[in-house]
């Protein structure tokens, strides 16, 4: 089984940056895909990016896109979250997720395709 950990958020600047990592252990880690969600208050969680275990192929949701990008190392057992561009509209609770899925290209975009979550991690943007 894998187990999903994130990196502290922060305290960012709007335009700013800042990288989310996530840290898994277990021994499936190479097979699981892996996404991001974030959820803001009194909002639902809502897709953010996610990559399949192969690593050739990722999607983002349109709100992040050229902005926000991810990466895996699956040598650390680690998928990253680089935030770029920052808005104030980003602030949120961002979650890693992971899921086995038999299709090693294929790239899970809904909630409840992830069997594996971490604990969050606040991410706050200020104007």
């Amino acid at each position: 089984q894998v187990q999903l950990v994130e990196s502290v958020g922060g305290l960012v600047q709007a335009g700013g940056s800042l990288r989310l990592s996530c840290a898994a252990s277990g021994l499936t880690f190479s097979r699981y895909a892996l996404g991001w969600f974030r959820q803001a208050p009194g909002k639902e969680r809502e897709f953010v990016s996610a990559i399949s275990w192969s690593g050739g192929r990722s999607s983002y949701a349109d709100s992040v896109k050229g902005r926000i990008s991810m990466f895996r190392d699956n040598a650390k057992s680690t998928v990253y979250l680089q935030m770029n561009s920052l808005k104030p509209e980003d602030t949120a609770v961002y979650y890693c997720a992971g899921g086995y899925f038999r299709n090693s290209e294929y790239v899970p975009g809904g909630l409840n395709e992830y069997d594996r979550w971490g604990q969050g991690t606040q991410v706050t943007v200020s104007s």
